[in-house]
């Protein structure tokens, strides 16, 4: 079942890199008490995600925070490695937090799973945004196919 407006989104650990090495980070610590501007990605570096995607988020921040968001993530179902080094190639530090799905577990508990696999990729996320304000989605925009409007930065300053 794909998570909808209204639902708290569920409990899961994901990984960001820390100090050197990845460290887990709880959705609960993530998401209670704070508003989020939360996307997915299907893959780090990769065409729409790089020229796009996470440049609008990180072009954005300060006036998504200006608009009441306390924190802006990044998740992707590669390695915690990976998206750490796609946020320093993107020079999102400070502005989005780029955080790994390596097995795809919340992926899958949101229900927004994807099968790439006829492009080598395997089991992937849509490409999606959601507002989360402490721990309930109150706004949720996932891509058709492989479209890329909906789940902007752009389009989530129009929500807010």
């Amino acid at each position: 079942m794909t998570i909808k407006v209204g639902d708290k989104v569920p409990s899961a650990t994901l990984m960001q890199m820390q100090d050197g090495g990845p460290k887990p980070l709880s959705t609960d610590d993530l998401f209670t008490g704070k508003k989020v501007a939360f996307f997915a990605v299907p893959g780090a570096f990769t065409p729409t995600c790089s020229a796009k995607h996470l440049p609008g988020f990180v072009q954005h921040a300060d006036e998504l925070k200006q608009k009441g968001v306390d924190a802006i993530a990044c998740v992707s179902v590669n390695d915690a490695f990976v998206m750490g080094a796609w946020g320093d190639q993107q020079k999102a530090g400070g502005k989005v937090l780029m955080l790994a799905d390596g097995n795809g577990d919340f992926t899958r508990a949101l229900g927004l799973e994807m099968d790439a696999s006829r492009f080598g990729m395997g089991k992937r996320s849509q490409r999606f945004s959601m507002v989360v304000d402490n721990g309930v989605v109150k706004a949720l925009n996932v891509e058709e196919g492989g479209g890329f409007s909906v789940s902007s930065a752009e389009h989530m300053l129009e929500q807010l």
